[in-house]
């Protein structure tokens, strides 16, 4: 197993974009190496692309709970429909554009761009086309449609930081416990699988597709 860091060489703090098609997204999918970068010093810009009035207030818990108090961050959280981006894909795809004109990330969690949800596919397609030269990392979400697929990059966690994210989703997000999918035993579950494939030291990781890396001899 080949490591590269996030920040090699960098003498400012690493600039992560995090971007979500719905409340709990960014947290499901990568919520544990959000907390270990907010712990390292990264300043964040945080997208949640949907959201009612309730949804949005969840969005803007969840990232107050991970980034935690010190970190440096822009969270902002749209009002597009859940469940219908295709249909509102040329106002979204304006969105990406104005904000590519204010961001430049070092590195984006996105969705991966094979799940089976709509709306993510179209998150996960917008980031490419709008920001193509930057270090995109897909997430996964767990759900009923099987989508779950081989990554290719983990980022591993230590048990501290995998405890604190189940208690978070679970803590901040009260739209969703009434789905069966929606527990601790789901994340943390998925969490130590990657953490067999990844031979993280404490068991636990979250997983990525990178679909293309440069790396710099």
């Amino acid at each position: 197993m080949l490591s590269l860091p996030f920040a090699g060489g960098l003498e400012r703090p690493l600039r992560v974009l995090c971007l979500g098609a719905h409340a709990d997204d960014i947290e499901i999918g990568c919520g544990g190496t959000v907390l270990g970068l907010a712990a390292a010093g990264a300043e964040f810009t945080w997208v949640v692309w949907s959201g009612t009035a309730a949804r949005a207030a969840e969005a803007r818990c969840g990232a107050a709970a991970f980034l935690g108090g010190g970190a440096k961050a822009e969270v902002i959280v749209k009002n597009f429909r859940d469940g219908f981006f295709p249909y509102d894909g040329v106002d979204i795809k304006r969105s990406f554009e104005e904000l590519k004109r204010v961001v430049d990330p070092d590195v984006i969690f996105t969705h991966y761009r094979d799940d089976r949800h709509q709306d993510h596919r179209l998150i996960s397609e917008l980031t490419w086309n709008t920001f193509r030269d930057h270090r995109i990392l897909e997430y996964e979400i767990p759900k009923w449609d099987g989508d779950l697929g081989a990554p290719n990059c983990f980022v591993a966690l230590n048990r501290e930081i995998t405890r604190r994210k189940c208690e978070y989703l679970l803590s901040t997000f009260g739209s969703q416990r009434d789905k069966r999918w929606f527990t601790a035993d789901t994340f943390h579950g998925l969490m130590r699988l990657r953490g067999v494939e990844a031979g993280a030291p404490e068991g636990f990781a979250e997983a990525f597709y990178a679909h293309k890396l440069v790396c710099a001899v």
